[in-house]
């Protein structure tokens, strides 16, 4: 059955405004002990800022937003997270589908000229910057313009975001694999490498980033490849922040429910019997109250503690 929720994502543990931090002095809450590694001079950090929340950063990126000189952002990067480099210049480097947005050749050369200026550089992606995030193309970009770099993983919203919309993306009923593709390639188009077939016969979890504008081939190519249209489907629009929506649906209606929802990008989209789960596992809404749709979403007839 289509449902869509808009869940405030910090029902658990509510936003409070960040206090104690000041221009040029932000140490206020030390990090626990630990040889934390120095951002130099001259080097570039590329570093994963998470689904959205401020709460799901590393300590290695809250460390490495504490000794910039410069942070280079994305799009889906919260201010919150920016709250945490006072001191930092701020440049904005966001690209999102079908807006105006620097050039990806651009955004590289830019971090190559700051590093040679002498600055602490930190680039700052939303998720992971391995993930679908143009972070191994900038990489290798300042290496072989001999600028050092680190890498600092982040929270993939293709898992962080659908964890806080009550979906696991493996469970050991439902299965053993799963897929991670992107709607579209550098042309903006679907991706043409991408076998569809294959893809339907052997992922039994399929989750796509940034798969909103082509929804429609990608959902049709998989039921032409055997994937039931009644197969459940899940679609997450700004995951783990205070405007996350959820909206539940089935392969074979997706395209219409999410024009009827109203949904836009971004989003992470799942499909699978994992999606059912969420039945169970809504935690956000259950935080605020609600009871839970079905303890046995998957119809096992057995407590989960006896798997």
């Amino acid at each position: 059955m289509t449902a869509i929720t808009n869940t405030r994502s910090f029902v658990t543990f509510p936003r409070r405004a960040i206090s104690g931090i000041k221009i040029g002095m932000n140490n206020d809450v030390p990090l626990p002990t630990h040889t934390w590694p120095e951002l130099e001079p001259g080097w570039v950090w590329l570093c994963g800022a998470g689904p959205g929340d401020p709460g799901l950063l590393t300590l290695h990126a809250v460390n490495a937003l504490r000794q910039a000189d410069v942070v280079i952002y994305d799009a889906l990067v919260q201010e919150d997270i920016l709250a945490w480099a006072p001191q930092a210049e701020h440049i904005y480097a966001g690209k999102r589908g079908g807006k105006p947005s620097a050039k990806q050749r651009d955004i590289s050369l830019r971090l190559v000229d700051l590093a040679r200026e002498g600055k602490r550089v930190l680039r700052l992606k939303g998720g992971d910057p391995f993930v679908f995030g143009r972070g191994g193309e900038e990489a290798q970009t300042l290496v072989q313009h001999g600028i050092p770099i680190r890498i600092i993983p982040g929270i993939s919203a293709g898992i962080g975001g659908l964890a806080y919309a009550g979906i696991p993306v493996t469970h050991r009923d439902v299965n053993q694999s799963v897929t991670f593709v992107t709607g579209h390639d550098q042309s903006g188009n679907t991706p043409s490498s991408l076998d569809w077939q294959s893809i339907s016969k052997g992922s039994q979890v399929i989750v796509i980033y940034m798969g909103m504008k082509h929804i429609a081939q990608i959902a049709t190519q998989l039921m032409a490849a055997g994937r039931s249209p009644l197969e459940p489907a899940a679609v997450v629009t700004t995951a783990t922040t205070d405007d996350q929506q959820v909206l539940e649906t089935t392969l074979g209606t997706i395209v219409d429910d999410i024009a009827t929802a109203n949904l836009a990008p971004p989003a992470i989209i799942c499909i699978g019997q994992s999606v059912l789960m969420r039945q169970v596992l809504d935690w956000q809404n259950m935080a605020a109250g609600q009871a839970p749709r079905n303890l046995d979403p998957l119809g096992r007839g057995r407590p989960a503690e006896s798997a």
